[in-house]
């Protein structure tokens, strides 16, 4: 007998299932002429609109094209392949130790031309020194009890932010100024990982934002998310990572992302804001 699903993955199914039930009456027939005009069974169409059967994509298309709602298909299909994968525990993207986890994602960094990328909690990984990457990544891994690999980690993270010094991608940060001041390591480690910060904000294919403590907000602080080009989102919870691909969940954060940016300080101000945090380092 096969695992259930996690409470997460069935949530998500359940929730397509209710989109597509709405989609049906919203067209005014009922499951019996749903399943005539898609060619398959009415236990078909019933199954599917309680969550005990996955549908495919042809399903999906099918489904919208038989009540008129072609245009709700690419969100539908992207919730559909996202419902099984989208809501990961860290725990189990963990387990074989953070070197891993550091590599898992290279091909996406290779590919995507344009990064967006939000944080409230730590210095952006893209921009974090070997010294912070290590006090960070050993916090992690006691935090979490994940195999001890924090060497290998860090060695595989600084490869794979090598996407940043190569310029063939754009960058933009936008940074809680809560972030400069976390301490997470030494006062020796962290004022090179500040200087760093300072250094990313000279290269011409990278802007770094950062949002004053005394700003007023129109949007609220929220968990770090990454937009990779306008396709894919990751946002990160204490117990999860989740990878967001349907486009109005996409809209939905880069809309968020426009809004943080123009609360955000740059330039003269935003390099102030750093000089404030090395300040107090002593």
């Amino acid at each position: 007998m096969p695992p259930h699903p996690s409470s997460s993955v069935q949530k998500a199914r359940e929730d397509l299932a209710g989109r597509l039930r709405d989609i049906r009456k919203d067209a005014g027939i009922s499951g019996r002429e749903l399943a005539v005009r898609c060619g398959w069974s009415e236990s078909k169409s019933s199954r599917i609109e309680n969550a005990r059967t996955p549908p495919s994509d042809a399903d999906i298309r099918a489904w919208c094209r038989a009540c008129g709602a072609d245009g709700q298909v690419p969100d539908l299909i992207a919730a559909n392949r996202q419902s099984s994968n989208a809501h990961v525990q860290w725990r189990r993207l963990q387990r074989s130790g953070l070197r891993l986890l550091q590599e898992s994602t290279g091909d996406l960094y290779q590919r995507t031309g344009v990064f967006r990328v939000y944080v409230s909690d730590v210095i952006p990984g893209f921009l974090q020194t070997p010294g912070y990457a290590a006090a960070l990544l050993s916090s992690i891994a006691r935090f979490r009890g994940t195999p001890d690999d924090v060497g290998d980690a860090v060695t595989a993270r600084m490869k794979r932010n090598e996407v940043l010094s190569k310029g063939a991608c754009r960058f933009s940060f936008v940074l809680e100024e809560s972030v400069l001041r976390h301490r997470l390591c030494s006062a020796e480690t962290m004022a090179a990982q500040l200087g760093q910060v300072l250094g990313a904000m000279d290269l011409p294919h990278v802007a770094v934002g950062i949002i004053p403590f005394a700003a007023q907000r129109t949007v609220w602080p929220m968990p770090t998310f990454t937009i990779f080009d306008d396709t894919r989102v990751h946002a990160d919870t204490l117990d999860s990572a989740s990878t967001l691909t349907q486009p109005s969940q996409v809209e939905l954060y880069e809309r968020a992302f426009q809004r943080l940016s123009q609360e955000a300080r740059r330039g003269a101000e935003a390099r102030a804001l750093v000089a404030e945090a090395l300040a107090v380092l002593g």
